[in-house]
């Protein structure tokens, strides 16, 4: 069995790595690069527990803890470590000091007071993302997947239409027996090709330091001295750097990957956040200054399972900010699904495509 995989970020690398356990032949296109998007440019948060009581619930606990198997078993390093976690406010216009529940780590700025401890080494951790997906396509490319450069431009279709037979990469059709869309928020490009709901891409900010504090992630609740109100996320990574984002964007999606810019402005602004938070962080070298779009849906919830009405057709898309912890829950679940395995993995019904209305195409400029 042959799967044609559209998308090369994690949620894609994670599939053909599990397909790949299963001796399943997975090839996955890819234009701009294994990582080259959201996949590339996350925080890297885990956390086992932040969805329980949603519909994600499962898929988020699987997902954690398919991380750590993986950490353990695919003899590769991509910075995955068990981390506290906590919540912290911080303001350049009042005294915080009556939110302050438990000690401050000490490159903290004294107006930043930690209000709780959101998780622990057992519920919460990091993982560097860029490295973390590669390491997925290695991972598959061992057992036989390939990668294959170049743009998905089309689904080829069973002269009765109710067929997906392949997929038309750069003008030319790549034959298979399944076709999986998983292309982040350019997803929202097949809803040309196959009767899918609307992706839409979220975008967002973020700096990567050349500072490495004591290992603690943490999630701010930050007033501005202007009075403005933000909610900065950081990261320390294992590598000596740290990893801040929690900007928003305004710019639509690029047809182009290769073409997501920050905004003007936005990461000087981003780096004015943090130095309310952390002066010392902020004073720190800049590595990169990034922004990327996070895929979503209209009920928030991803989009797993067949393509109604197609055979064959598959997607894997609308993650949000969970794309990196359900990766691999994702893959293993969507792997059963297309082998057959009817108790392989997640139950993947709360996220089946044909819950939402189906996006008409014809809204879609060329």
């Amino acid at each position: 069995m042959r799967v044609l995989i559209c998308g090369g970020g994690v949620i894609g690398t994670s599939l053909a790595y599990f397909l790949s356990l299963r001796g399943v032949e997975a090839l996955v296109v890819e234009r701009a690069g294994v990582a080259n998007a959201a996949s590339g440019k996350s925080g890297g948060f885990l956390a086992r527990d932040w969805c329980d009581g949603s519909p994600l619930e499962a898929l988020a606990r699987r997902g954690f803890d398919l991380h750590a198997e993986l950490a353990g078993s695919l003899g590769r390093d991509w910075g995955y470590r068990r981390v506290e976690t906590l919540g912290v406010v911080a303001s350049a216009r009042r005294d915080v000091g009556r939110f302050r529940r438990l000690p401050s780590p000490d490159w903290l700025a004294g107006g930043s007071a930690v209000h709780g401890k959101l998780g622990g080494p057992d519920t919460t951790a990091q993982i560097h993302p860029a490295a973390f997906t590669e390491a997925m396509m290695a991972g598959a490319a061992e057992r036989g997947a390939r990668l294959i450069e170049g743009c998905v431009q089309g689904i080829a279709l069973a002269p009765d239409g109710a067929r997906a037979t392949g997929a038309v990469v750069d003008g030319t059709e790549v034959a298979a027996d399944a076709v999986v869309i998983a292309m982040g928020p350019w997803s929202l490009l097949a809803c040309r090709w196959l009767p899918l709901p609307a992706v839409y891409g979220i975008k967002g900010h973020s700096l990567v330091f050349d500072y490495e504090p004591s290992p603690v992630s943490l999630f701010v609740e930050l007033e501005t001295g202007d009075g403005e109100t933000a909610a900065p996320e950081i990261n320390p990574r294992p590598d000596g750097t740290t990893y801040v984002c929690g900007l928003s964007g305004e710019h639509a999606l690029p047809v182009d990957p290769a073409d997501v810019l920050p905004e003007a402005g936005a990461c000087a602004r981003l780096r004015r956040m943090t130095a309310s938070v952390a002066p010392a962080l902020a004073a720190s070298r800049v590595l990169a200054e990034q922004a990327c779009f996070r895929p979503v849906t209209a009920d928030g919830l991803p989009l797993i399972g067949p393509v109604p009405g197609i055979a064959g057709a598959y997607v894997a898309t609308g993650h949000s900010v969970w794309g990196m912890l359900n990766a691999p829950s994702t893959g293993e679940a969507l792997t059963a699904l297309i082998a057959g395995d009817a108790h392989g993995g997640v139950d993947l019904r709360p996220y089946d495509p044909a819950r939402l209305e189906r996006l008409d195409p014809g809204v879609l400029v060329s």
